[in-house]
């Protein structure tokens, strides 16, 4: 009987986590860093000698990127984590399924959540402006193809929806 009741506990702490099972407990978080040759670390150990890197990181997980290259002044970014539209629609079937045990499992795997900046964009900044060899970092045909790809959601959302 004793077994009979863990298994259930196991199978409602297992299926009943939405977020958790549609959205998993890791995310991808890119960086494009220009000009190329730049190294690349986070606070949490991750590291990447070259641009785009992409970092396989636990949603819960905030930390900052570190861009340096010689002949550039290094840069900062804070990667943030905020609650996530797909994290609020999987928590939204706990609410219908899952119940009470799946709104923590969710919470306390982070699954509700997305990292912010994602991607991350660092133009490096060179010391001396002046020097040929050490060109402004320029990123503008990422940002405009990630521009692009995401008015194209928004188009597809606003499809579904009946809105265009």
């Amino acid at each position: 009987m004793k077994t009979n009741k863990l298994l259930c506990l196991a199978l409602a702490l297992g299926l009943s986590a939405c977020a958790t099972a549609t959205r998993g407990t890791n995310e991808t978080v890119k960086v494009y860093v220009s000009p190329e040759g730049a190294q690349i670390a986070t606070s949490i150990g991750l590291t990447c000698n070259t641009s785009p890197c992409s970092l396989q990181v636990s949603r819960k997980q905030e930390f900052t990127v570190t861009v340096s290259k010689e002949g550039y002044k290094t840069q900062t970014v804070e990667v943030n984590t905020k609650v996530a539209p797909g994290g609020v629609a999987g928590m939204a079937g706990n609410v219908l399924i899952g119940g009470v045990i799946g709104v923590g499992v969710d919470s306390v795997s982070g699954a509700t959540l997305d990292h912010s900046p994602n991607p991350v964009l660092v133009e490096l900044v060179p010391n001396n402006p002046r020097n040929p060899k050490t060109p402004k970092g320029d990123l503008s045909e990422i940002k405009e193809k990630i521009a692009a790809k995401q008015r194209a959601q928004e188009e597809a959302v606003m499809r579904k929806s009946g809105g265009v």
